[in-house]
């Protein structure tokens, strides 16, 4: 077995469990196509029996994503299993990933059952796996709560039943990082296989906020095979960063030993899907791929950092996809320096998509001195997160004061160019501004989530607005960017209402509105 550690990503799977992050299936798509451009040695793509949804996801993925190891998702019980193989019988390289729980909280309070049954359940189903596929991988469930002694049985019975990799999970986040090395020595020197014929796994989620370090732990304890999510997604507190495990071995080959194969600079563009998508932030002080991780704010660190960048700066962000430096754009650019910069960021945008682009490029560099590349990814941002445009924003009117009432006028266009008006008030002026869109588009919904971020720094910082509105349980993601942070919101909506009326079988000619 090489000596390397494979990357195993579950952004699809264990990261959509994150509340609030379910992905449609294109968006899966589009993300794995992604994680392929990184080079991970594995995608789970999701739990096909769950919904058809995932099903579909996991059989799409399968059958467009040829690279890496495309893995499914399965309980011990053989509908599961059978679940699993149909949605990947299409795959270049399937991998079907059987789980069950072991520690005695979990088989008495969940499974009911007693551990020989356990272990006959996970057996029988790992047999059954191999007989669809050569590649099997089983997970006992919360193994860090389990009698090692008791867990060391359930391996060897899953390596007889034909398992090739033992993965073994901290599910609850319970593990720290000695102890956990420790139990991996263990589990090596009680099944002799694992490390040798058999890959051996770590999956490690961040309750206590050591999934990483136990990640990390595991490697150098002979663990060849990492499980986690892009950004740390992941149910409650989230699993281990990918991005962050790539990069410590990467930068510390002295201690590890050990290297994946990933493409380390799709590491920051990979981040930046992931979160769109799920429509969760990077916090800026996120480790490799936060705003903030190689910006330097202090006095007597840009000094030093100006006369040998090492002196604070252990990865140079080239190396993740980062860029090197920042071009300075103003109103005076023309298109052709605003697409070199583009591409110097990363993206290829059409003649079409850049004509959109350095249309709102223009606007914001009328509004400030400087356009930086933060404003430029988060304008990329918005032309990726577009949809067919039902209705179009064309103007956004707002007064407002401590002694008024907020009233906001709205310009709206459709598809066929015809325009309507209509203006409202509200308790501020985002929520006139939404009254009056709601009186022109006419379609009922609730909004559960609204956030603001600023993109770039001073008085004239672009606006990121982030929103989720709802109808009929179905959740649709909004955003738009602008200096004008009511403009944003009102940019926002619009792509929320859009991406509804795009999935929805609507009516999509407004009632005719009355010109304020």
């Amino acid at each position: 077995m090489d000596d390397r550690v494979l990357i195993f990503d579950t952004t699809l799977r264990d990261g959509e469990q994150s509340a609030g992050a379910a992905m449609t299936v294109d968006e899966k798509v589009e993300i794995a196509r992604q994680l392929e451009k990184l080079n991970v040695d594995v995608i789970e793509a999701g739990f096909p029996i769950s919904s058809p949804g995932d099903f579909e996801a996991v059989q799409k993925i399968a059958r467009e994503v040829r690279k890496p190891i495309i893995a499914a998702l399965a309980r011990a019980n053989p509908a599961d299993v059978d679940r699993a193989a149909e949605a990947l019988k299409d795959a270049a390289h399937p991998r079907i990933h059987v789980f069950i729980s072991s520690s005695d909280e979990h088989i008495q309070h969940q499974l009911n059952k007693n551990r020989e049954e356990v272990v006959e359940m996970a057996a029988q189903n790992i047999a059954r796996a191999r007989k669809h596929v050569d590649d099997v991988e089983f997970s006992p469930m919360d193994s860090s709560r389990t009698d090692k002694e008791f867990l060391a049985h359930m391996v060897r019975a899953a390596v007889d039943a034909g398992a090739t990799t033992i993965n073994i999970p901290d599910t609850v986040g319970y593990a720290i990082p000695e102890e956990f090395a420790g139990l991996i020595t263990y589990l090596r020197e009680q099944v002799p296989e694992l490390g040798d014929t058999v890959r051996l796994s770590v999956h490690c989620h961040d309750d206590l906020g050591m999934s990483v370090a136990n990640s990390l732990a595991a490697v150098k304890a002979g663990a060849r095979q990492v499980e986690g999510c892009i950004n740390g997604i992941g149910e409650r507190a989230g699993n281990t960063a990918l991005e962050e495990i790539i990069m410590a071995l990467r930068t510390r080959p002295d201690y590890f030993g050990v290297d994946s194969q990933v493409n380390a600079k799709q590491l920051f563009a990979t981040s930046r899907l992931v979160s769109q998508v799920s429509g969760f932030a990077v916090q800026p002080n996120k480790a490799i791929v936060g705003r903030n991780a190689f910006r330097h704010a202090s006095g007597i660190h840009q000094d030093a950092f100006l006369k040998k960048a090492t002196t604070f700066e252990i990865i140079d962000p080239v190396e993740v996809g980062v860029p090197r430096s920042e071009l300075v754009l103003g109103k005076l650019s023309g298109r052709h320096g605003l697409m070199s910069r583009l591409e110097e960021l990363g993206y290829t945008p059409t003649d079409e998509e850049l004509g959109k682009i350095y249309e709102a490029f223009t606007s914001i560099a009328d509004k400030k001195r400087e356009v930086t590349d933060r404003d430029l990814i988060a304008l990329m941002s918005n032309e990726r997160t577009s949809v067919v445009e039902t209705y179009s924003l064309v103007s956004v009117q707002v007064t407002c004061g401590s002694n008024a009432i907020a009233t906001a006028t709205v310009h709206l266009t459709d598809q066929t160019g015809r325009a309507f008006t209509d203006a409202a008030t509200g308790s501020g002026p985002v929520d006139a501004v939404y009254k009056a869109i709601n009186r022109l588009v006419l379609v009922p919904n609730s909004l559960t989530d609204f956030s603001v971020n600023s993109v770039t720094e001073g008085i004239d910082a672009v606006g990121e607005v982030s929103i989720r509105i709802e109808q009929d349980d179905r959740q649709y993601i909004g955003r738009g960017a602008d200096t004008d942070i009511i403009v944003a919101s009102a940019k926002a909506y619009m792509n929320a209402l859009n991406r509804l009326l795009s999935m929805g079988d609507i009516s999509r000619s407004p009632e005719a509105a009355t010109a304020v």
